[in-house]
């Protein structure tokens, strides 16, 4: 028996989250149709594309992702020879993360195929609404968690 007090479909977690499975579906069928890649995997290309040489805990303050995600994903990017890994010379714990010119190739077609990608996703809204959800989720994705416990 459905619970009157709650609608899941449109509780707003559950729908950003089920907005951005829908929305990632086709691409995601790219990266992993022409490279191989997971999620995790061109999320890490990406960064590097976009902002250079970062280290694995750069990625993981700009993405949000887990350490544990973005080392496997560096691991596997650099086995593939996406990304070249160099150990910092004064701290040897860390390890400053760059493309490969195979993996600048590989960004480059990516992204070509996101700005389309995103173009078309687009094109189904208003030039209002767009603006609107861009300010909406840059303004939800920088709230502080809070504690509703």
């Amino acid at each position: 028996m459905p619970d009157p007090e709650f609608e899941l479909e449109n509780f707003l977690p559950y729908l950003l989250n089920q907005a951005a499975e829908a929305s990632s579906l086709a691409f995601q069928q790219v990266y992993k149709k022409r490279y191989g890649m997971l999620r995790t995997e061109w999320r890490v290309l990406f960064h590097l594309g976009v902002y250079g040489q970062l280290t694995a805990s750069d990625i993981g303050a700009r993405a949000r992702m887990h350490k544990t995600k973005i080392s496997r994903a560096v691991h596997r990017l650099t086995e593939r020879r996406f990304i070249e890994r160099v150990t910092d010379k004064a701290d040897r714990r860390v390890a400053h993360l760059t493309l490969t010119a195979q993996g600048r190739a590989a960004y480059d077609d990516l992204r070509s195929v996101a700005q389309t990608y995103e173009r078309n996703l687009l094109a189904q809204l208003a030039p209002e609404e767009v603006g609107a959800l861009r300010q909406a989720l840059l303004k939800l994705s920088g709230a502080a968690p809070q504690d509703f416990t």
